[in-house]
């Protein structure tokens, strides 16, 4: 999943939904802070997307949780087991805003990315946004230093995440942005047409380059080998001296982004990283059906539920705390709420 631009946007909500309705019950969301790790407030960052996800998916029984895995060389590196783990159980895995340069740095050949891609093979969604889209493309285009610092037009190294199909993209989100107005072409991902096209030039052959629009997502499902555009733009498709441009609520097949190749299992990933996403998703789909709630925990969920009735939002938001120290995770569903272990 690539969204051009707006994670926390209202006109997003649907791409989430469509996402949400079809992960697993119960299902899991991991928010990684990678992309703005360098910023003071990189959780924060994070943190709403998180707000915006429980509030728009909130019927939905998810568990939404952040990865603060910012920086190399840290308590808070891509490379530390312990912080990393809700990255195992994820069905979703979310990147967002921050620096396209700096993720990609950060990821390159660490722990975290490997625990990505093992997840993404065994069937969790990887939601890319913003910067992160840039990150993960074969080749980044470093925007910030560019836009903002004035150095000279030049690509860098990114995580090539689709090269492992057979797909060495380039994306580019932000493609239609015109916060410039007429004074400042800002397309492009805020460089505009004439400075695109000259790093255009640069680039060897071999990469096909897929503009998303903002506000606009491009779905690729491997399984299906087919590619949907949802949202308020389209995507654009440079290949060469072709362009094609594919309105929102279309779709295309995926081999017109290259010659699809599904890797085997576990190929190019650390063995015991794919052993041990393999056993995590064996034991997420044999739940532990003997532990059940407490009869103290099952009075607490009641009254909770009592409490939100009669709209006490502060005495239901603090029953809900007791539950949690308890070891209890309340879900609100349509059907009414129901506890899963911590």
């Amino acid at each position: 999943m690539l969204l051009g631009s707006g994670e926390t946007m209202p006109s997003s909500g649907k791409t989430h939904e469509f996402v949400a309705k079809r992960l697993p019950e119960n299902g899991r969301i991991a928010i990684l802070e990678t992309p703005a790790g360098f910023e003071p407030n990189a959780a924060m960052v994070a943190g709403k997307i998180k707000t915006f996800l429980e509030k728009r998916l909130q019927n939905y029984g998810l568990t939404i949780q952040q990865v603060p895995a910012r920086k190399k060389g840290t308590e808070f590196s891509p490379d530390n087991p312990e912080i990393l783990e809700p990255i195992y159980s994820a069905d979703e895995i979310l990147l967002g805003p921050g620096s396209p340069t700096y993720c990609a740095r950060q990821l390159q050949d660490s722990l975290a990315l490997a625990i990505i891609k093992a997840r993404q093979r065994l069937g969790a969604t990887l939601f890319l946004s913003s910067s992160a889209v840039l990150a993960f493309s074969a080749q980044t285009m470093p925007v910030y230093e560019i836009y903002k610092v004035g150095e000279d037009l030049h690509w860098k190294t990114g995580l090539n995440f689709t090269g492992d199909y057979g797909l060495p993209l380039i994306v580019i989100p932000h493609w239609n942005n015109s916060d410039g107005g007429s004074e400042l072409d800002t397309s492009h991902c805020y460089l505009g047409t004439e400075r695109f096209e000259r790093l255009r030039q640069m680039l060897a052959p071999g990469y096909k380059i897929v503009g998303i629009d903002e506000h606009t997502s491009l779905i690729l499902d491997f399984a299906a080998g087919q590619c949907h555009v949802k949202g308020n733009g389209g995507v654009t498709l440079l290949d060469g001296d072709e362009e094609q441009f594919f309105d929102h609520r279309t779709s295309f097949p995926l081999e017109r982004l290259g010659n699809l190749q599904l890797p085997p299992a576990g190929e190019g990933i650390a063995a015991e990283v794919w052993q041990t996403a393999v056993q995590r998703q064996q034991e997420k789909q044999t739940p532990d059906a003997s532990k059940a709630p407490s009869d103290k925990a099952e009075a607490l969920l009641a009254a909770r539920t009592e409490a939100r009735a009669a709209k006490e939002w502060a005495k239901a938001d603090a029953l809900r705390d007791e539950l949690e120290a308890l070891g209890w995770q309340v879900h609100d569903t349509p059907d009414g709420p129901y506890l899963e272990p911590l």
